[in-house]
């Protein structure tokens, strides 16, 4: 495989995965964090390093816009809803877990 096939490869990878998420509205980022360990805001953050480390200027609103699909705080009226307690428990419980 060649540089480029590779860069391809993890672009199209990347791209599937935003996808995923995007159809995956139902899904909240707590639940990512505490089954995976990132949610889609993590997502966006590593986005954005990866701009800065090439010297592209793009915002943090930007980034997230491009992971969610709109700005940020209309996908969080639309979709986002408070954490359970039972979520916040699992989450509680995984950070717990993960700095053992």
């Amino acid at each position: 495989m060649t540089k480029q096939e590779r860069l391809e490869l993890e672009a199209a990878a990347f791209r599937n995965l935003v996808s995923h998420l995007r159809s995956r509205k139902d899904v909240q980022n707590i639940d990512l964090m505490t089954l995976a360990g990132f949610c889609r805001n993590c997502l966006s953050k590593w986005y954005k390093a990866a701009a800065d480390d090439m010297d592209i200027e793009l915002s943090m609103d930007e980034a997230r816009e491009a992971v969610y699909g709109m700005p940020y705080a209309e996908w969080k009226a639309k979709y986002q809803t408070e954490a359970t307690p039972q979520q916040q428990a699992a989450f509680d419980k995984a950070q717990k877990q993960d700095k053992a």
